[in-house]
């Protein structure tokens, strides 16, 4: 099981009042919130490796190179991320409380969880694999020989969205593991990705399963053929021809983000109790803790 926690706590945070507070009167309504995600989440699905994925860069240099306003919309200033004052320290905390609880917390520089999440998946071979996010970015991966799924956070944790090869085709009228390229032409204004300009989502759907890739698209564009593109589409997709080079590599999780040898087992017990203690009196942790150390223990 892969963590998107960025994503995770983002919505902890707002999902739980902010009047959630530390002994110190400090918030840690997003750190009670994702503990108690992962509670859920490992006795409901019972993984038996874990791991909570990170940012080590939320706005890649790669990406921003070939997409300028790749996430600008989220810039605060610089190269740092708006988030919200009271979530800021709140992300130090996590990282001390699943580091003391031995769950498995990996990054890798210039990349973003999304890229961690796409390395595991790829390194898990046939190995079955659940990746939990509240990005349809991830849907790119779903892949059901395998089966490597999506629990999407739409819903609720308690209430996930299983999303695989046939909701996909559901959902958007595509091949089941044709998201990337569906979403490169659709463009995604959360992500500051522009798209080809007058191509919606039945567009886009239409052309990924009349040719079944984007790289097969471009091959008939480029080779002048007329058959298969919806009225109006094939100069729209000619007048964004730089774009549609670079799109797809900011779209695409990597596969290859270096990441250092780790333990990724679901942990039975903390690796580091005495720091645990000392977290949990301090931000006023004990009820998610114990929630958690039941569901690991059991």
């Amino acid at each position: 099981m892969l963590l998107d926690t960025p994503s995770l706590y983002f919505r902890a945070f707002f999902g739980i009042p902010e009047s959630i507070k530390a002994p110190d009167g400090s918030p840690v309504n997003a750190v009670r919130g994702l503990i108690d995600m992962i509670a859920t989440l490992v006795r409901q699905h019972s993984p038996t490796e874990l791991v909570a994925t990170m940012d080590a860069d939320w706005r890649p240099a790669f990406r921003v190179a070939a997409i300028p306003t790749y996430k600008a919309h989220r810039v605060a200033h610089g190269d740092t991320e708006e988030v919200p004052d009271a979530l800021v320290p709140q992300i130090a905390v996590i990282e001390e409380v699943l580091d003391a609880l031995g769950i498995a917390r990996l990054e890798s520089p210039g990349y973003e969880a999304d890229d961690v999440i796409g390395t595991l998946t790829h390194q898990a071979g046939d190995g079955a694999v659940d990746i939990v996010t509240g990005d349809r970015d991830l849907f790119q991966l779903v892949d059901d020989a395998r089966p490597v799924r999506v629990l999407y956070t739409v819903r609720g944790i308690r209430n996930l969205q299983i999303v695989d090869e046939a909701f996909v085709t559901g959902k958007y009228g595509i091949p089941g593991r044709s998201y990337a390229d569906f979403a490169t032409l659709r463009g995604d204004p959360s992500d500051g990705l522009p798209g080809v300009s007058g191509v919606g989502e039945k567009t886009a759907a239409a052309l990924i399963t009349r040719f079944g890739s984007l790289p097969a698209l471009l091959e008939a564009l480029d080779g002048g053929a007329t058959d298969g593109f919806p009225a109006g589409s094939r100069t729209k997709l000619a007048a964004a021809r730089a774009y549609l080079d670079a799109a797809p590599a900011v779209v695409a999780v990597a596969k290859n983000a270096p990441l250092p040898a780790t333990d990724l087992a679901l942990p039975a017990k903390p690796r580091d109790p005495e720091a645990l203690v000392r977290l949990a009196d301090r931000y006023g942790l004990d009820s998610p803790l114990n929630r958690l150390l039941d569901v690991l223990n059991g």
